[in-house]
């Protein structure tokens, strides 16, 4: 099981919610990946306007952990005050903080991530910082008391996968509280290296809504994730410079 805090889950692929083509192909995706926490972005969302759309009214809400996110944020106050936001609509404690710090790239402000997630947890929210693959970075949130590690694979949207494997494992080694890999995910392969490397979960959403059959996608990364965690749980052969015949050479028969 998956634990945040006090919450469990069986699933350990989380899925945004955006950019889907439809409402439809979007519920579809979601239940095929048998995600138990659903991300979005609480500025793009109407969720205090009854007569906009909204994905929310689309789900059994009693199936899924919602996990709002501070996308748009530029400094610490702004991913405070969509927290709060998020919070008085009733939708979850749990957040996602997002603090971009670079337009271009996408990359996260460390500082404003760490200010703002020492201001979340003093106001009792569960903490789910997004971060840039920073060992240091890493190791002072899970120090302020984070609930979880976000680190990126690669920039958002990017699909170039995971970039620096080194860094993740590394966050990993030491990491007390759970590590999912967030970001830059393009294809299945990319989510069960990722879960091959140790991570407790994934969380994508491009990946997912942008391929040509979401559907079809949701359920690949949904087997890469179940798969990647049983490879790391069965414990991989070591890598060797020279092959190594897989039969033994006792017994043999000479001729």
């Amino acid at each position: 099981m998956l634990k945040i805090a006090d919450q469990q889950f069986s699933s350990r692929l989380l899925l945004g919610t955006g950019k889907y083509p439809s409402f439809e192909i979007q519920k579809e995706a979601v239940r095929v990946s048998e995600s138990e926490i659903l991300t979005f972005a609480v500025r793009r969302m109407n969720i205090f306007e009854e007569s906009q759309p909204n994905f929310l009214e689309q789900l059994d809400l009693s199936r899924y952990t919602l996990l709002p996110n501070t996308a748009g944020a530029k400094t610490a106050e702004e991913a405070v005050r969509i927290a709060k936001l998020a919070k008085a609509s009733g939708l979850c404690d749990m957040i996602k903080v997002e603090v971009i710090g670079c337009d271009r790239s996408l990359l996260p402000d460390p500082v404003e991530t760490l200010k703002a997630s020492e201001a979340l947890l003093e106001e009792g929210f569960i903490v789910l910082p997004y971060t840039s693959d920073d060992v240091v970075l890493a190791k002072k949130l899970q120090e302020l008391g984070v609930h979880a590690i976000m680190p990126g694979a690669s920039p958002i949207g990017s699909g170039q996968g995971i970039i620096n494997p080194l860094n993740l494992s590394f966050i990993i080694e030491q990491a007390e509280v759970p590590v999912i890999v967030d970001a830059g995910i393009g294809s299945p392969k990319d989510a069960a290296y990722a879960m091959e490397l140790g991570a407790d979960g994934v969380l994508l959403n491009t990946a997912v809504a942008g391929a040509k059959d979401p559907v079809k996608m949701a359920l690949a990364m949904k087997l890469a994730v179940e798969s990647g965690r049983l490879g790391y749980l069965a414990g991989r052969i070591p890598e060797k410079d020279y092959g190594i015949a897989s039969s033994p050479e006792e017994g043999m028969l000479t001729t």
